[in-house]
């Protein structure tokens, strides 16, 4: 089964991860109480600065002050910026959108009511062609902080794991579905590296009902479920989901995604056919839990409700395990392709590679 990815103008610059386009999503969010800022004469289009601030000696000339915030080093093709408030002088990261996707891409955040470990919109500034969403500024995401420890003990894992499926309830009791859901999604909110936070709810869906059944296909592919690769038809948002937390638990207690291949083609199919090792020096507790999410039929997956009532969640759930891995176990290199879109994936891998590339 293939894939095929349909260009959709419009929606490119704001997903960035996906592996179809859905219909953009219309909810009623109300316009910010903020005025609606010019962009200069002359100003080439894509990002225009609202304000430049003034060159001198110690400044570099290019750097754009949009309202009170001075942004730094772009990222992301220059969708998203490090910056700082010039009054505070705060940290923020600055998420940078087309103004027609205002409604899109704050309608999430409309629809959940706060969360401890999800990032809240610090403010929103809208101009002529752009909207610029400030968040507080995370320290490290968990996806880096993973390669740099190869692999969790199970009771730091289970600490975070609980905060990720924390998360993911909330919204699916809420009527969202991630679909975009990994590792770096997650950043650090303290240097203890102990409170993760959701970065943002970019690439999120509403849902308009109780039914969770989707078409569109999205996610990376180390964390893409098997039934949006087989599917022809509707499958489950928070199904898929669940499978993304299942990749997530694996790679923290293992240090390395549960389907590996070179090519994108190879990967799929093992995703397809959803058979994975679990290392036997994990705890029968860590392993029931990994095998509960990562089941290739979803009606058999546990909900994200229900991951936070298993018996590894729970204190004195964990163990560190048996502590003997085979050399296999031990390789640690990782060449899961982490693509944009289908066709990327059948060409070409994406930048970040994989894990550990």
């Amino acid at each position: 089964m293939s894939l095929h990815v349909q260009e959709c103008p419009a929606a490119t610059a704001l997903r960035k991860k996906r592996l179809n386009f859905d219909p953009v999503f219309k909810a009623d969010v109300p316009e910010p109480k903020r005025p609606r800022l010019g962009a200069p004469p002359g100003s080439s289009p894509g990002l225009q600065p609202l304000v430049r601030c003034p060159p001198s000696a110690e400044q570099d000339p290019s750097i754009l002050q949009i309202g009170s915030y001075i942004l730094l080093q772009p990222t992301e093709g220059g969708r998203c910026y490090r910056a700082v408030n010039r009054h505070t002088e705060a940290e923020y990261t600055c998420k940078v959108y087309p103004a027609t996707a205002y409604r899109e891409v704050m309608s999430p955040y409309g629809a959940l009511p706060s969360h401890a470990n999800i990032a809240q919109v610090a403010e929103v500034i809208v101009g002529d062609q752009n909207v610029y969403v400030f968040f507080p500024s995370g320290r490290d995401d968990l996806h880096n902080y993973v390669r740099r420890r190869k692999r969790l003990p199970e009771p730091e894992a289970a600490s975070l794991f609980r905060q990720v499926a924390g998360v993911v309830a909330h919204c699916h009791q809420h009527g969202v579905i991630l679909r975009d859901l990994k590792l770096r999604k997650f950043v650090f909110a303290d240097r203890e590296r102990t409170q993760l936070l959701l970065e943002n709810l970019e690439d999120s869906h509403v849902l308009s009902g109780p039914d969770d059944s989707m078409k569109d296909k999205h996610g990376c592919p180390a964390y893409v479920g098997p039934e949006i690769l087989c599917s022809k038809e509707s499958y489950s948002g928070k199904a898929a989901d669940v499978w993304s937390l299942g990749v997530v638990l694996y790679t923290l207690l293992v240090g390395c995604y549960p389907f590996q291949d070179t090519t994108p083609i190879s990967l799929f199919s093992k995703i397809r056919r959803g058979c994975f090792a679990v290392p036997d020096d994990l705890s029968p507790k860590a392993r029931c839990l990994v095998r509960c999410l990562l089941r290739k039929d979803p009606a058999e997956r546990l909900t994200a409700g229900g991951i936070l009532l298993h018996p590894w969640l729970h204190p004195g759930g964990t163990s560190e395990g048996s502590g003997n891995r085979s050399a296999r176990e031990q390789r640690l290199e990782q060449l899961v392709p982490d693509v944009e879109d289908r066709r990327k994936a059948e060409d070409t891998p994406e930048e970040e590679g994989g894990l550990y590339g």
